[in-house]
Parts: structure tokens; sequence; C-alpha cells
């Protein structure tokens, strides 16, 4: 297997109504992690590089981005690289060159007029140079201090009628619905509007996404596989098992100085994690309590 397409991968996953799980990476540790749980569970992946991901790379792309590209070209089973909630036409651009095959256009926080107007801009430049492109409507909440509204506040919820005419009209391949999932949520307290999502996925003929993932039981999770949702974005659990793994071994080994000791650890954690959460996915894994 090697670098694939994320558009190849969704595609087969929506003709087989089965979902496919992408990972947030921040460091080298994440890539290899991400890799090696998706090798075990064997199935497919996708590494995904956020705006926010690349501030904290010094708004340097390309380091993270090669070792991700030198990773799923060696991996045994297919990975595609995904450039996430972007925000800077600059940093879109860069997708290309870097390896990536898709990428996710936010312009989410905008009234939905300007959104739109954004989104179709973005849409254009990507397809003509062949890249796949995901947007959101509605407001998941949780990332980048923008608050998670409450279940009846406009906005807060993606509305069926709004999100089809959305789509046709941004030229968008895949939407990221608002259903209930937060950003950035420590706990797996989250619980989705499975009844929208329902209306969504009868309403529209684009794959759906679900961002926060990281805060949605395992048994909400199949069950939103099961109603719809084809992409499936976690981040936040990746660094909760990071931090504990490793928090953990500093306590233990207090002496510990060589980096390599802890982020083994740390990287051992987030590859079970990954390897989880695929399985639950795939509804052959029980769930975690």
């Amino acid at each position: 297997m090697s670098l694939v397409t994320t558009g190849e991968l969704l595609t087969r996953a929506a003709a087989t109504r089965t979902a496919l799980a992408a990972f947030n990476i921040i460091t080298l540790e994440h890539v290899e992690a991400v890799v090696a749980g998706a090798e075990a569970a064997g199935a497919p992946v996708v590494l995904q590089v956020s705006e926010n991901a690349v501030k904290f790379r010094y708004g340097r792309l390309l380091p993270l981005a090669r070792a991700a590209v030198a990773a799923a070209e060696r991996a045994a089973v297919p990975v595609a690289l995904h450039l996430d909630h972007i925000q800077s036409d600059a940093l879109l651009r860069q997708a290309p060159d870097a390896g990536f095959s898709s990428v996710m256009y936010d312009a989410s926080a905008l009234p939905y007029a300007e959104n739109l107007a954004a989104t179709r801009a973005a849409a254009d430049w990507a397809h003509a140079q062949g890249l796949w492109i995901e947007a959101e409507l509605g407001q998941v909440g949780g990332k980048d201090g923008r608050p998670a509204l409450d279940a009846h506040a406009p906005g807060a919820r993606t509305d069926p009628a709004e999100a089809r005419a959305f789509v046709a009209d941004s030229g968008v391949d895949a939407l990221a619905v608002a259903i209930g999932s937060v950003h950035a949520m420590t706990t797996r307290t989250a619980a989705l509007d499975h009844d929208l999502l329902k209306r969504l996925a009868a309403a529209l003929d684009v794959p759906l996404v679900l961002h926060g993932s990281s805060g949605v039981p395992d048994d909400e999770l199949r069950a939103a596989v099961t109603g719809g949702i084809t992409k499936v974005n976690v981040g936040t659990a990746l660094n909760i098992a990071m931090t504990g793994a490793i928090r953990g071994f500093l306590a233990a080994h207090p002496e510990a100085v060589d980096s390599r000791t802890y982020l083994s650890v740390g990287r051992e954690a987030m590859a079970r994690t990954v390897e989880q959460l695929i399985t639950v996915l795939a509804g052959t894994a029980p769930a975690l309590r």
C-alpha cells in the first residue's frame, strides 16, 4: 500500500456504508502512531494536519507534511493526507505541493452568505488543482475559542434544507455537519442528534463528516456510522492518550531524562487508541467504558 487520495477512500467508504477514520497529527510520534494503529486494525486511514498544528510548528507546513508523506508511502495500509480546518488562503494554496489530496476549508463562523461565497471560491480553486474539498455548515463549537452553542440556538445545528442548498451552490465534495459533537472534549459524553443525521443523510448526496468525535461514546459513534456518517475526525483522544501515558511514566520514573523513553510510551498509547477507534467504527470492538 502507499499514499492514496482522500477522495478515493471516501468514495469507497460511502459505497460500502462504512466510515473512514481521520486523525489529527501534531508531532512525528502522532504520525507514526496513527499509521501503526491503522496497520494493526488492517484499515485505511487519513492523516490530518490542522491550521492550528501548522501554527504550532512555527507556521511551517512542510516538515510535518514531508514526514506524513514518507510514513504513508511505507505504510502497509492505504493512507491519505488531509489539510484540516483551513481559514488561511495562503495555507490552502500550499496543499498540492505538500502532498495533500484534500482540504477542509472552514468559513463556518461567517454568516451563511459569506461562508458560501468564501467556500465557493475555495472549492473552485481546489478542484482546479485536483483537490477534494470539505466544508462545514452549522457550528460544532469548541475550536479556536468558539463556544459550543445551545442545541436550540440559531446555527447550532445543520439545517438539512440549508445544507442541500449550500452543497449545491458551493460545489464541495463533503460536508461536516453539526449534530451535537464538540471539538476538544476530554470526556466522552456527547449525545448526537440521530434524527437530524437521518434527515441530513436523506437530503445530501455527498459524504457527511463528524467533527469533535473524541467526545462521542463508542455506541454513539457506531450509530452515527449506521445513520450516514462517512468520515470521523479524531484529535483530542490522541492527545489524551499520549499525555496520560507520558505523565504516568514520568511519575513512575522521575529520574528519566531521555525523551525517547517517554515519547515511545506516548506513541504506543496513541497507536492503541487509533486501533481501538478504527475497530469501533467497523463494529468489531467492544465499547470502552
